[in-house]
């Protein structure tokens, strides 16, 4: 299995990571469930009106951590936003409880992938593990 698959089942078998951002000089936390794995990049979704949003316009280095069987995986790097309307439709596809909110062709749903990334898998009982996606 490649590094950003495990990465991927990791987080998907978790259902809910935290994502931190940057707002100023404060840092923001909040919890995600959106995670596809898409053209051997790892997206999660927002939308375009939130304060996330315009945190990551500001500054897209981001992190992610989940948590689940007393592992953890930290994924770091840029997030980069991507507008395909086949990432979207993907992500939908997914995870259609998101149909409510967001749709393939509004302008509020966006993709966001990491880039420059390194993901760190843990636990209290092994070192760390850190791989480059």
């Amino acid at each position: 299995m490649k590094d950003i698959e495990r990465v991927y089942k990791f987080l998907n078998e978790a259902r809910t990571y935290f994502l931190a951002t940057v707002d100023k000089d404060q840092p923001r936390v909040r919890p995600f469930g959106t995670i596809l794995l898409s053209d051997g990049k790892l997206y999660i979704q927002t939308g375009k009106i939130k304060d996330v949003s315009k945190q990551i316009a500001a500054n897209p280095k981001a992190e992610i951590c989940a948590c689940k069987d007393g592992e953890w995986v930290r994924v770091c790097g840029e997030l980069v936003n991507d507008d395909s309307y086949d990432v979207k439709v993907a992500m939908l596809e997914k995870m259609p409880n998101l149909k409510g909110m967001y749709s393939a062709d509004d302008d509020n749903m966006q993709m966001l992938y990491f880039k420059n990334a390194k993901a760190t898998f843990s636990s209290f009982t092994s070192a760390p593990e850190t791989v480059d996606l």
